[in-house]
């Protein structure tokens, strides 16, 4: 087992190392990493990690939800306007409805499996997304319209959409049933995880402002409560519906519009532990994969994602109608929202882990998703950003002078 670490530590950080000094995403490296030492490839990963792998990555998942609900800020959404509300799930809409129809009609899914798959590719990446906006936004670089802004608040609120939707339609896939019972038991379990994150979450701001502790403490409190109410989910699974999932987002929710200071810099905290967590998802993610399956579906699977972006692509230009923008920076938050990586690594595997039918096939079509969203999203939103969105005109009056002296 250390040999296994030692390998995706090291191969993690050369081959993260380099993709990033050609702007490429660190995790598509991991992703190769995974491909290359999993059993499918030279099958140097230990078997007992690849046994662990489930649980891995769903902490990871964990940590992609919680930074994301602590980071949201819904002030600055209701600044900036409808759009923004819009760009939280209707582009992710789209794009389930295209992946839906898609599914059915070239893999011929049934159509909770469809939707299912849809739910993990309608994702768009922070990992991804959010450095490039930061940098924009350092740079006064499209601020003055809020582009940068929108984006960042968009892609967290997406993600969090997005894995709702997947929650209750994998909870139908359950119960093996759409009887009305079965149906009322995924809202009724998103309302009462929603209730009992909400109590946890004001009692521990309550703490927190009463209570002098390290936030490194606090973030190990947060995580034990986010795995227990995972665990009571997995343990109350065929009596009752009850989402540790939504328990843990209304949690981390409330907390960040409670109090807004400490949600900052636990958000901070939870970055740093994330780059560890990326690299083992990442990795895990691509160990699992066997791609000699998806072969004879690859045109198929290229078809079904392009159309989807496609869609996708229409769903974020409705959701900025309203914005005062031109075509070039309307384009530009079209070629923003494409990305795709750690929700479809956080989650695609799940339905090959439950026995899904096509839970092979749509893991498959996820990490090829990442494959050719990630680099081509990331290179657009470089190549682009200089082109189609202006620099805000306050900075060229700020160094006006310094050039006249020149």
């Amino acid at each position: 087992m250390l040999f296994s670490l030692a390998l995706i530590f090291i191969l993690g950080l050369g081959l993260g190392g380099l993709f990033k000094r050609i702007h490429l995403p660190s995790l598509l490296a991991f992703l190769l990493i995974g491909i290359g030492l999993g059993p499918y490839g030279f099958n140097l990963i230990d078997e007992r990690i690849l046994g662990i792998s489930s649980e891995l990555r769903q902490i990871a998942l964990i940590i992609i939800l919680t930074r994301g609900a602590l980071a949201l800020n819904l002030k600055e959404l209701k600044a900036i306007g409808k759009s923004a509300i819009f760009m939280c799930f209707l582009p992710a809409v789209f794009e389930i409805i295209a992946v839906t129809l898609l599914g059915v009609l070239l893999f011929k899914m049934p159509v909770f499996e469809a939707i299912l798959l849809g739910s993990i590719l309608g994702a768009v990446s922070p990992a991804v997304i959010i450095p490039k906006m930061l940098h924009m936004m350092e740079n006064h670089h499209g601020t003055q319209k809020s582009i940068p802004q929108l984006i960042i608040a968009g892609a967290s609120a997406d993600d969090i959409f997005v894995v709702l939707i997947f929650t209750a339609t994998l909870g139908i896939l359950q119960t093996g049933t759409v009887e009305m019972a079965s149906i009322l038991q995924v809202p009724t379990g998103m309302i009462l995880g929603a209730i009992v994150g909400l109590i946890l979450g004001l009692s521990l701001v309550a703490f927190f402002k009463n209570v002098h502790m390290r936030d490194s403490v606090k973030i190990i409190l947060l995580l034990a409560l986010s795995f227990l109410l995972v665990a009571v989910e997995e343990g109350l699974k065929g009596t009752f519906g009850f989402s540790g999932l939504i328990g843990l987002i209304t949690m981390n929710l409330t907390i960040g519009q409670q109090y807004a200071i400490l949600s900052t810099r636990l958000s901070q905290k939870y970055t740093k532990l994330w780059i560890v967590a990326e690299m083992f998802l990442f990795v895990l993610v691509g160990a699992i994969v066997n791609f000699k399956l998806f072969i004879p579906h690859l045109l198929k699977g290229f078809l079904l994602i392009m159309g989807a972006l496609v869609v996708r692509f229409l769903g974020v230009m409705f959701s900025i109608q309203s914005m005062k923008l031109n075509w070039k920076e309307r384009f530009f938050c079209g070629i923003s929202y494409l990305p795709k990586a750690t929700v479809q690594a956080a989650i695609g595997a799940i339905p090959l882990t439950l026995g899904l039918p096509n839970g092979e096939l749509i893991l498959a079509i996820a990490v090829v998703s990442i494959l050719l969203t990630a680099p081509i999203g990331a290179i657009l939103m470089d190549i682009t950003a200089k082109t189609l969105v202006p620099f805000d005109a306050i900075t060229k009056k700020k160094h006006a002078p310094d050039l006249a002296k020149n």
